[in-house]
């Protein structure tokens, strides 16, 4: 894990890493659960309103409104779940708060699950986050032992897939499942739940509970929301509410990689403009090069330089028509090509679509066909046209938002980059293309990246070209 060389005045990441309860405690750790259980789960839920927190997985949706949804929720069985399947390609967060202080999360967690009514906790990693979860596991025992969980705190492995980070396939995967989303949302049908909703499979039904009416609202929250709360409850929501902006309050954690200085992952206040935060965590771009493209993950339009001054704040990538996502930037400098990028995102989201939804898969293999003739200078007018079409119909039916990503980024580099797209089609494209790998980050440590250097085999039925194992 690499942090911003500046200080930033944070309080999430540990310059130091906590590896023991007793160094979290002489930290300050644990204050903010003695605090949750002296106001109880409605004064709970009550404080992290003030603070207005917002979920940092990447809608940026109330934190304290998401909670006080699932305690409200009919239903005797409730269940939380942690969203720790970080795949955004370009973001590194989640692992660099697992690495540096797992403690933090599960105390968050416990504070969470109390605020809730939820009698079970699932905290979901992916299987090949090996430090993560020797980190977690470590944390686990130590505090299950001193008597900080009041509900069983479950560890749970699943796949390397980017869908698994998606909330209704997280619960599919917790079930013991494919990373498949389901159609109806985990505060509607939960897990474990009794009654089979849209062709989903029903579980036994709890003793003493009513199988007819047992839906499990489940809460499911990101690993960086819930490292917030403890600090929350232990400060108070005033303290919360004065860092970052009155809409977007607190700080964030940034990922940066790509055409950068050094990538890494460093804490800001929210409010900081985009620019800075690639200057403050990854150093700009190299001499002489300049900013040409930033994405947020594969989620949301593409960031353009005039985009560089916008502050790192929900309502502000709103009013651009962007999306700050998970703060995941990956950034492309003047010498890439916006075709050969725009084929190389739009084969990811091609591969990870889980074929549930036809003009899903058929939509994403299509146009990444149409960018990959165009990239090689093979294609015409004809493709233009195809893409889209295909890009206003991709959507038909989704059950979760790959398609929107798909049409979210690709249309986003036609419309901003038109010129590129036109030189490739009269013959003019790069001649020399980079030959750019997906940053599907394996590492990240001294300011470097590591790519997943498999994952161009990666083939859209979820195996590898080579033959090899799935996850390597």
């Amino acid at each position: 894990m690499d942090v911003a060389d500046e200080p930033t005045g944070g309080f999430l990441l540990s310059p130091v890493p906590v590896t023991s309860l007793a160094q979290y405690r002489e930290g300050g750790g644990g204050r903010g659960l003695q605090r949750a259980r002296e106001l109880g789960p409605e004064q709970t839920i009550q404080e992290v309103r003030l603070a207005r927190l917002r979920g940092r997985g990447g809608a940026g949706f109330s934190t304290g409104a998401k909670w006080a949804s699932v305690r409200s929720a009919p239903g005797d069985t409730k269940y939380l779940a942690v969203n720790g399947a970080e795949g955004e390609p370009g973001t590194f967060k989640d692992r660099a708060l697992l690495r540096s202080n797992p403690y933090q999360l599960l105390e968050g967690a416990a504070i969470a699950a109390a605020a809730v009514g939820a009698g079970e906790v699932f905290v979901a990693v992916k299987h090949t986050f090996v430090p993560e979860i020797e980190s977690l596991q470590r944390a686990v025992g130590e505090m299950d032992a001193a008597g900080m969980f009041d509900v069983p705190v479950n560890l749970k492995l699943g796949p390397d897939e980017y869908l698994f980070g998606e909330e209704k396939a997280l619960l599919e995967v917790i079930e013991g499942n494919a990373p498949l989303p389901r159609q109806l949302p985990p505060y509607q049908h939960g897990l474990f739940a009794t009654g089979v909703q849209l062709g989903w499979q029903a579980h036994e039904a709890e003793p003493g509970t009513d199988p007819t009416r047992q839906s499990n609202p489940t809460l499911v929250n990101n690993v960086e929301t819930l490292c917030n709360v403890p600090h929350i409850l232990a400060n108070g929501a005033e303290w919360f509410r004065g860092l970052g902006t009155p809409q977007s309050p607190g700080m964030i954690l940034c990922t940066v990689v790509g055409d950068v200085v050094h990538a890494g992952v460093g804490e800001v206040e929210l409010g900081l403009p985009l620019g800075d935060a690639i200057e403050r965590i990854g150093g700009g771009t190299l001499p002489g090069r300049a900013v040409k493209a930033v994405f947020s993950g594969v989620s949301n339009p593409v960031l353009v330089p005039g985009d560089l001054r916008t502050p790192l704040t929900y309502e502000d990538f709103a009013a651009i028509g962007k999306g700050l996502g998970a703060a995941g930037f990956i950034v492309y400098d003047d010498t890439a090509c916006i075709v050969e990028v725009a084929r190389l995102l739009s084969r990811f989201l091609y591969v990870e679509s889980c074929g549930q939804c036809p003009a899903c898969k058929l939509g994403t293999q299509t146009i990444t066909e149409c960018l990959t003739s165009i990239e090689l200078g093979l294609g015409t007018d004809l493709d233009i046209e195809t893409i889209g079409a295909r890009l206003r119909s991709v959507t038909d039916g989704n059950r979760c938002a790959l398609p929107v990503e798909e049409q979210n980024v690709v249309s986003s580099l036609l419309t901003s980059f038109p010129e590129e797209f036109v030189d490739h089609l009269e013959g003019r494209g790069c001649p020399r293309p980079r030959g750019l790998a997906v940053p599907k980050l394996v590492d990240l440590s001294g300011g470097r990246a590591v790519y997943d250097g498999r994952y161009r085999l990666k083939q859209p039925d979820w195996t590898f070209a080579d033959g090899g194992p799935a996850e390597a």
